[in-house]
């Protein structure tokens, strides 16, 4: 018996060292810094974002499909009544909310690359903007982040200006996704919904557009600074018709978040990309960035590089209803040349050299 007990008291003895080790071992190890804890938040309001642009709307579309075939088949239901009934509502302004434009979330989403605003000319409240966005890039992050979040300052920069953002018509017609782009500020890029917010919202409006659109995300990529704008002259011809000032901008840093795969004019391969931009409305991009839990890795999140959007001068526009070619023509080169403007005064201090120039196709 009394063995017995001297043995149970030994092994009591060892688990109870072999506890006291494992809490000092525990105790030793350093805890996260805040910096290490900002830098995860910053990650994880990356990740929430990308999942959002690339999955919600094919998700929540693919989630409304099955439940039809269970028993919860009301809900599709319903929100497919709902949809029908709010259907023009991306066409007239959206539902925007301000409250979703100042979350906490998108602080640290500026702060991972980081994004920044910069302003060179005042936005006079008496009238209304079209804000020509450039470069697309991948995800227009720089437009995004500028124009829809409150986090880089917009409307202390711009005070009683409120911005808004274009976006694919298609992207409206999926489930829960549109609800989305509509809080925030998105709205489809068509004649309609910009006429509405320029005639029927009052003034002190910016419709931001990303002009270049998805032809100039497939020349996107490190060092070029290629821009599809000559022939796109549809957002002039709508600033004549509302008398709004053409305000160029360009997001610096923007081309540099991700690498992709070009393919040649001409190869099998950007054939199918253009007959998928003519049929979708956007261009499927082979394209890369980091990883999840490392810099060095590939994923499909945008690489930590510094974007900043710098604001240019306003070209003043008469309204006229219905403008010449000539008139279209003679505004949209006062735009190019603003545009010019602005970047070589801006380049070589936001990470361009002086021999870079803007290519304007």
């Amino acid at each position: 018996m009394k063995t017995i007990i001297a043995a149970c008291s030994q092994n009591l003895s060892g688990s109870r060292a072999s506890i006291q080790t494992a809490l000092r071992t525990l105790l030793a190890v350093p805890w996260p810094s805040q910096r290490d804890i900002g830098s995860a938040l910053q990650l994880l309001a990356v990740l929430q974002w990308v999942l959002s642009f690339l999955l919600l709307g094919i998700v929540s579309l693919l989630l409304l499909i099955y439940l039809l075939f269970t028993s919860f088949w009301l809900i599709p239901v319903l929100y497919l009544a709902w949809i029908i009934f709010d259907w023009d509502t991306p066409e007239k302004g959206g539902r925007r909310l301000p409250c979703l434009r100042r979350w906490t979330v998108w602080k640290h989403f500026r702060d991972y690359f980081p994004v920044k605003l910069v302003k060179t000319h005042d936005l006079p409240p008496n009238h209304n903007y079209i804000i020509g966005s450039h470069p697309h890039g991948i995800l227009c992050v720089g437009a995004f982040c500028n124009f829809i979040t409150g986090s880089t300052g917009f409307e202390e920069l711009f005070p009683n200006i409120r911005s808004y953002l274009t976006t694919l018509a298609g992207n409206f017609r999926l489930p829960l996704f549109r609800e989305y782009l509509m809080s925030g500020g998105l709205f489809p890029v068509t004649r309609r919904a910009i006429g509405y917010l320029l005639s029927q919202k009052g003034t002190g409006n910016a419709v931001a557009i990303v002009i270049g659109g998805a032809a100039e995300s497939l020349s996107c990529r490190p060092g070029v600074t290629t821009l599809i704008l000559k022939n796109r002259k549809g957002f002039v011809r709508m600033a004549l018709r509302h008398g709004a000032f053409l305000v160029p901008s360009f997001s610096f840093g923007e081309n540099d978040l991700f690498r992709q795969v070009v393919f040649e004019e001409g190869s099998w391969m950007r054939s199918i990309q253009r007959r998928f931009q003519k049929m979708i409305g956007f261009a499927p991009c082979l394209f890369y960035g980091r990883g999840l839990t490392s810099c060095r890795s590939r994923g499909f999140l945008p690489y930590a590089r510094p974007i900043t959007t710098v604001v240019g001068e306003p070209v003043a526009v008469p309204k006229v209803e219905n403008p010449s070619r000539e008139l279209v023509d003679h505004y949209h080169e006062l735009y190019i040349c603003a545009l010019l403007k602005l970047f070589n005064e801006n380049k070589t201090k936001y990470g361009l050299s002086e021999s870079d120039e803007l290519h304007i196709l």
